[in-house]
């Protein structure tokens, strides 16, 4: 048996633990970069944590305007307010975008060269400068994850920094930030973290050496990563339609909460799969959001790799409240897809490539761009051929699941 488990330095989640920031942040560093975005920072609870933090170190700069899909050019304008400040610690307040964007600044704060150095799985060096990652959105789990997704012009799709070393020191996680969520976020972000569970519950598993949680970022699933994935899944599919349709919920705050951060503990070690490698030549060309985009693809992936995770897909009828009692798998599985279209349209995510704007023409194109993103195509239960890719696009343009490759009961 070989197995690892990754986090942060300490988790702290709950209602009010906010709280703990400044403390915290003045235990890492005197010279702190705030990472932020405008929205947030004019938010009182926001402003009342950057005011606590002043108060505790010597130095803080703010760059307060992340933007979405953190291109190089924001990383380039953080990377100077941090030099201009002679950062020492970072805090990021914000979405997945927010953190990603951090996590970057660290590791140029501290290695110096350019995000292009970094591409790929395992290309930093070492550790980074002490991050402390403060999510306002139950999704992407960045708080937690040893991966950074950002935008380059260059290229024609997402590209992702993954390494041990960009895991955040403290990951301070308190439901009561992600209050004034919009609804659209929540709904994004949301289906977001549902598929982070559920692409690293089906993962496919992996036997690996005794270097490979070394040199290697995302391993397949193993019993750990089952355990936090399941968990994750029954917390955010009770929950994640009572949150978009009331935010005041905070009971359902507090299940997306702790659904996304246990999302995130079992993909920092399982890995995404077809969803998210899908999405980053379809994000890239549409400018959708990321959590539509992996949202719209889920059923479609997980449909063309039935006959590989059928029993996986009945456990995950059950973890979601449906009542699957003397089903067959086959039967237990059905029932998980259909329940799944419905939660996706309950919130708002298109059925189909089409309606988001993708032209039918580019889709071999893009099952040949996502093909190529190993560290997550490899994860995937199903065949990753282009052939098979371009089916589960073609399934997903159409909108019907059983153009895919008939399936074995």
């Amino acid at each position: 048996m070989l197995e690892t488990v990754r986090g942060p330095r300490q988790l702290i989640v709950g209602e009010g633990v906010a709280q703990n920031i400044p403390r915290v942040v003045a235990e890492c560093g005197s010279r702190v970069l705030i990472v932020t975005d405008r929205i947030l920072l004019g938010q009182p609870g926001v402003a009342e944590i950057v005011a606590a933090v002043r108060e505790k170190v010597d130095v803080v700069g703010v760059f307060a305007d992340a933007t979405a899909d953190v291109p190089l050019t924001d990383v380039a304008l953080a990377v100077s307010v941090a030099a201009e400040v002679d950062a020492d610690v970072i805090l990021a307040i914000g979405g997945g975008t927010v953190i990603d964007l951090a996590k970057i600044v660290g590791v140029i704060r501290r290695h110096g060269g350019s995000p292009r150095d970094f591409y790929g799985e395992s290309k930093v060096p070492g550790p980074t400068i002490p991050l402390v990652a403060v999510p306002t959105t139950s999704g992407t789990g960045s708080e937690l994850t040893p991966v950074s997704v950002l935008t380059d012009p260059d290229r024609e799709l997402k590209v992702g920094v993954s390494s041990v070393h960009i895991v955040p020191d403290f990951a301070i996680v308190d439901p009561e930030l992600t209050y004034t969520c919009p609804a659209t976020v929540t709904a994004h972000s949301g289906i977001d973290a549902f598929c982070h569970a559920v692409e690293s519950y089906t993962a496919r598993p992996r036997a690996h050496g005794p270097r490979d949680p070394v040199e290697q970022v995302f391993l397949g699933r193993n019993p750990i990563t089952d355990h936090y994935a399941l968990l994750a899944a029954k917390r955010i599919a009770r929950s994640l339609p009572h949150v978009v349709r009331d935010g005041g919920d905070k009971d359902a705050r507090a299940d997306m909460s702790y659904g996304s951060m246990l999302a995130g503990l079992a993909f920092s070690h399982a890995g995404n799969a077809a969803p998210h490698a899908l999405q980053y030549p379809i994000g890239a060309a549409t400018h959708t959001p990321h959590g539509l985009g992996v949202g719209l693809l889920l059923p479609y992936a997980l449909d063309a790799a039935r006959d590989a995770i059928g029993d996986r897909l009945a456990i995950l009828a059950g973890v979601c409240g449906l009542d699957v009692t003397g089903a067959s798998d086959a039967e237990a599985a059905d029932t998980f897809l259909t329940w799944l279209d419905g939660l996706l349209a309950g919130i708002g995510i298109p059925a189909t490539l089409a309606d988001i704007g993708v032209a039918r023409a580019d889709l071999p194109r893009f099952a040949e761009m996502a093909g190529g993103v190993t560290r997550l195509i490899q994860n995937h239960p199903g065949p990753t051929d282009p052939a098979s890719l371009t089916a589960i696009l073609e399934a997903a343009w159409t909108g019907d699941r059983h153009a895919l490759t008939p399936k074995q009961s």
